[in-house]
């Protein structure tokens, strides 16, 4: 007998395409996610205004020209950064090396409303 694996992907009934930092996130309602730092202080409450897309119904779906009108609201839990990314520089044979790091800033916001 063989029997049929189940896929473990689910859709989410409810969800929003923002639009922040010239970057494109999937915003959940009670997801957490890590977007480009943006000002302000844990527990703050933030507005996404560039929603591109918002499904609110299984068969209701809003498509913004170029924005829809509603605004996703958020919270920021945090601010911190990235891991650390190495660009390293070498010419063999001319003793030239140059070894830099750089960890991009970021901010974790929790979503609220959709």
């Amino acid at each position: 007998m063989a029997q049929e694996k189940e896929t473990a992907v689910t859709v989410a009934e409810r969800y929003s395409i923002i639009q922040t930092g010239g970057k494109q996130y999937q915003a959940i309602e009670g997801k957490t996610i890590g977007i480009e730092k943006i000002d302000g202080n844990p527990g703050d409450k933030i507005k996404f205004d560039e929603v591109l897309l918002r499904k609110t119904a299984a068969n209701t779906v809003e498509i913004g020209q170029p924005f829809v009108k509603t605004a996703v609201t958020a919270s920021i839990v945090k601010q911190t950064q990235g891991p650390k990314v190495i660009a390293f520089r070498f010419k063999r044979r001319k003793k030239v090396q140059v070894k830099k790091g750089h960890r991009q800033p970021i901010t974790v916001v929790r979503i609220e409303t959709i």
